[in-house]
């Protein structure tokens, strides 16, 4: 990763959580072993965990040290899912195919994008995921690329936009929307499928410590992909 050091190291122990490598209660390593493993000033770390901190990732416990807080997000109970690794995991080959890609500048009469943005530029996207040589799901996309700006040179015939932001720009709060609808002309064509045929919809936005990330719609053949969620009474 580019940039500051302290965001690497932020970057780096905020990825060991979210992987569930550092599960919640995890003790995270003390300001001397961070010195010593990135060979920085005290600030620096300094810097890093309190971003941490500030993020609800770290808790602070006075002479006992730091450890791994429960992440807080809008919706607990549906997680972001991986398309690929679920497609994969089903025994089907997957397969990107980018159809476009701009950079431009949000739309004024469109707030939401407008807050996206923030002041820089958005990265436009849109694509189809597919499994098993069919179209499984079509993805149209907007990055703020004032939260990812190295996603303007990412290569995603290699790995599609969403896997390529949950392995770089972590997330931190997230709201997602289901919907049902019936495809237009285009969503049809897209999807190899009858014109009004029934589609699950799920429009998701991400944020990384208060920073918005991306707007997200996908697009799915109503027979192709349903969302489970399992839990108990107190979740």
């Amino acid at each position: 990763m580019t940039g500051p050091l302290h965001q690497r190291i932020r970057s780096d122990i905020e990825a060991r959580i979210r992987s569930g490598e550092w599960a919640p209660g995890h003790r995270a390593p003390t300001e001397a072993e961070l010195l010593a493993e990135y060979g920085c000033s005290r600030m620096t770390v300094n810097k890093a965990m309190t971003a941490l901190v500030e993020a609800g990732l770290i808790v602070r416990r006075k002479r006992a040290g730091s450890f791994v807080a429960r992440p807080k997000v809008h919706a607990p109970v549906l997680n972001i899912p991986d398309i690929q690794s679920e497609i994969v995991a089903r025994g089907e080959t997957y397969a990107f195919r980018l159809l476009a890609r701009a950079v431009r500048t949000a739309d004024r009469d469109a707030p939401e994008e407008v807050e996206l943005a923030a002041g820089g530029k958005l990265l436009a996207l849109e694509g189809v995921h597919d499994a098993g040589g069919r179209p499984f799901a079509l993805e149209r996309r907007l990055v703020s690329l004032k939260a990812a700006p190295e996603m303007e040179a990412a290569d995603f015939a290699r790995v599609p936009p969403g896997a390529w932001l949950l392995e770089h720009v972590a997330w931190t709060e997230a709201e997602s929307r289901i919907s049902a609808v019936n495809a237009d002309a285009d969503d049809a064509r897209l999807l190899a499928l009858d014109e009004g045929a029934a589609c699950l919809v799920v429009d998701r936005r991400t944020w990384r410590e208060g920073q918005h990330v991306t707007r997200v719609r996908q697009v799915f053949p109503g027979e192709a992909y349903d969302l489970v969620a399992r839990f108990g009474p107190g979740a």
